[in-house]
């Protein structure tokens, strides 16, 4: 019996260890991710104090109300499209396939008469 650092196949069994690389890119999408969610939380948050000022009576708070429920919108539109990218940076989901032409058929050359002539 031979120790356990000798025999025919001694030797590490973990491979190479792989260099960690630095991704400023997938940072920076974090980063944007982060702020367009707190930014959305906080134009929620002011859209309801304005419309429980605009409900008490307060004609001019029906604008900015407006303006925050857009701007929460945006914000919402904006961090989902982020977060898209980073999907795709990280390769969990594919970039879409290209359609097809109606040029350029993949089936081969169409039949005369149409699919019921074809049958």
């Amino acid at each position: 019996m031979t120790g356990a650092t000798g025999g025919k196949r001694a030797g590490s069994r973990r491979g190479p260890r792989r260099r960690t690389t630095s991704r400023p890119a997938l940072l920076a999408l974090a980063l944007g991710i982060t702020l367009s969610v707190v930014a959305w939380g906080y134009l929620v948050y002011a859209a309801v104090d304005f419309g429980s000022t605009a409900r008490g009576g307060d004609s001019q708070a029906w604008v900015f109300l407006a303006i925050a429920s857009v701007g929460a919108v945006a914000c919402l539109f904006f961090g989902l499209m982020l977060v898209a990218r980073l999907l795709r940076r990280l390769g969990i989901t594919k970039p879409p396939t290209p359609p097809e032409t109606p040029d350029a058929p993949s089936d081969g050359p169409r039949p005369i008469g149409g699919r019921r002539a074809a049958r």
